[in-house]
């Protein structure tokens, strides 16, 4: 069973950084997409990045220059690192991730629980 479980969520000031975590394990190889998407109060999900088996990186233009997205293949963990944070970044982060060659863009075969990042001002 695919499991995406995450970590590092939380409330940070406006200009600030945290850094994501989203550990995946139950996939039987390691040709798998993944990344995060968002859901900001009274939006509809975002794409915000994501990463594919042949090292492909999308990132969503509202966020462009200030995160990152990496990954520690032996761990099968993927990380976000988000600086500048801004208000608008509030959302509810979804690790997620697919199968095969692609990249989580705009759907996912899996979904992490969400976890909350609040970015006051």
């Amino acid at each position: 069973e695919v499991q995406l479980v995450e970590s590092g969520g939380g409330l940070v000031q406006a200009g600030g950084s945290l850094r994501l975590s989203c550990a995946a394990s139950g996939f039987t190889d390691d040709d798998y997409g993944i990344g995060w998407f968002r859901q900001a109060p009274g939006k509809e999900y975002e794409g915000v990045t994501c990463i594919s088996r042949s090292d492909y990186i999308y990132y969503a233009d509202s966020v462009k220059g200030r995160f990152t997205i990496s990954r520690d293949n032996a761990k099968k963990t993927v990380y976000l690192q988000m600086n500048s944070l801004k208000p608008e970044d509030t959302a509810v982060y979804y690790c997620v991730a697919t199968g095969g060659l692609g990249c989580p863009k705009n759907s996912a075969d899996y979904w992490g629980q969400g976890t909350q990042v609040t970015v006051s001002s």
